[in-house]
């Protein structure tokens, strides 16, 4: 199943990914494709504020990873656009965020093989003015909690 969204503005991006923290569970990975500069990293960075009220979120360009606490455990953010290897994410404790807590990867391509199939998958391409996302999910579970989402 997939859901669309469409986003005019900065603020309409933020409000969809504060709807995503709210539907987050632990073991949950979002994982997030587009193009350098489409927003990956303002919706990661709302995602994480809500989540944990963390008032400052680097982007993990240059440390590959940053984690948050929260109440039910860990907020991973990842990129992985400077990854040479797939096997990479191993380095960067991979396994413990995928199982430990809830995990938003920029540039998840660059895992290969490693990416859990059951990710949610948030495309988001420019379309002239408008970001449109387009979020994927298989599970029921997940399929389900994406029903929550309400249009921005």
């Amino acid at each position: 199943m997939r859901k669309v969204f469409k986003s005019g503005s900065i603020e309409q991006t933020v409000e969809l990914a504060k709807q995503f923290a709210h539907i987050a569970k632990r073991g949950d990975v979002f994982a997030l494709f587009g193009t350098l500069g489409v927003g990956k990293s303002v919706f990661a960075r709302a995602f994480v504020q809500e989540l944990t009220g963390a008032t400052e979120v680097p982007s993990p360009t240059f440390t590959l990873l940053q984690s948050y606490p929260y109440d039910n455990g860990e907020v991973y953010h990842f990129d992985l656009y400077r990854l040479k290897s797939a096997e990479e994410v191993f380095e960067l404790g991979w396994e413990e965020a995928l199982y430990g807590g809830i995990s938003l990867v920029e540039w998840p391509q660059n895992a290969g093989i490693y990416l859990p199939r059951d990710a949610f998958r948030i495309e988001i391409m420019l379309q002239q003015d408008e970001r449109i996302f387009t979020i994927s999910a298989d599970s029921q579970d997940k399929l389900s909690r994406l029903e929550q989402i309400d249009a921005i």
